[in-house]
């Protein structure tokens, strides 16, 4: 493979690494989003969270003498748990009150909630990264000769199908089962949905419950595929894939999908151009003017504020 293709097949592989990186996050934006119609700004530390949790089951199982794929699947059920665990705790916390009624609270809350998590990580690691030794060191599923040569490890791949897999999962769940229809029928109108006869307090609930689990398979890719964990991950995380499940539509799945696909696309891109240095910047600055030319997102419908609703 000559040198021009091997550098765009690299970077291609690259993007969908990172795409399915932040794809769960994104869902999972997206799917509180559309049951609350507020923006929660903590999953990202939902998902530091759970890395954590991947990091001292997989070091464990790796003292057992597990195998290299036994100790990440036990890593990636213990993110996944954590994660989910800490949506059922925020959803207590947070669907009852007034915070619901009252946007600023609830995004002042979720605030609060992140910060706390933070810093409680950061008091029980002492403020240093946790790393994991590499599982599947050289281990490639693609191999490519030539004057640029292209790899493509068992890890990365390994983390794309277990994104690809969760993504699914409750993608069927969303559309194919009875509770898929309660979140459906709630996220369009909660009090119609009430009058029908669905309890929309459990539906936002497990919503956020399915949410955590997402956010755990992130902190799951972020500490197994990318070699650690660290407390501050959190913030920057959980903005980037805040703003592609906005861009794609606010409350829209398939626009938070297609949203985490233009983000990875634009860092990789941007990465493989020009200097990392400038890579964030360049990549919030392309979310802002996409808004403000489409502020409605990809995929979705521009939608009125209360006080501007037509009795």
């Amino acid at each position: 493979m000559d040198h021009t293709s091997g550098y765009i097949v690299q970077q291609v592989l690259n993007a969908v690494q990172l795409a399915s990186f932040y794809l769960p996050l994104a869902l999972a934006f997206a799917i509180v989003q559309a049951i609350t119609r507020r923006i929660f700004l903590a999953f990202g530390d939902l998902a530091m969270f759970a890395s954590f949790a991947a990091v001292y089951v997989c070091f464990d199982s790796l003292l057992h003498g597990l195998a290299d794929l036994s100790s990440a699947l036990l890593a990636l059920a213990a993110a996944i748990a954590c994660g989910a665990a800490l949506g059922v705790v925020i959803a207590r916390l947070f669907l009852g009150g007034t915070l619901l009624t009252v946007p600023l609270a609830y995004m002042i809350a979720s605030i609060g909630l992140a910060i706390a998590l933070q810093e409680a990580m950061r008091l029980q690691s002492q403020s240093k990264d946790i790393w994991v030794p590499p599982l599947f060191s050289r281990q490639y599923l693609v191999e490519l000769t030539g004057s640029f040569p292209v790899r493509f490890a068992a890890m990365p791949a390994l983390a794309i199908t277990v994104s690809l897999i969760a993504v699914a999962a409750v993608a069927l769940l969303l559309s194919s089962t009875r509770f898929g229809l309660h979140w459906r029928a709630t996220s369009q109108s909660l009090k119609l949905a009430a009058l029908s006869g669905v309890n929309a307090l459990h539906v936002a609930a497990a919503s956020f419950a399915i949410a955590g689990a997402l956010a755990g398979v992130t902190g799951w890719t972020s500490a197994i595929s990318y070699g650690g964990a660290n407390y501050s991950i959190g913030l920057m995380v959980g903005f980037k894939a805040m703003f592609a499940s906005v861009i794609g539509g606010f409350g829209s799945l398939r626009g938070a999908a297609l949203g985490a696909i233009v983000l990875a696309v634009a860092e990789v891109a941007w990465s493989a151009t020009f200097s990392t240095a400038y890579r964030d910047v360049a990549v919030f600055a392309m979310i802002v003017a996409m808004l403000v030319l489409k502020p409605e997102g990809l995929l979705g419908t521009l939608q009125e504020r209360e006080s501007e609703d037509r009795v």
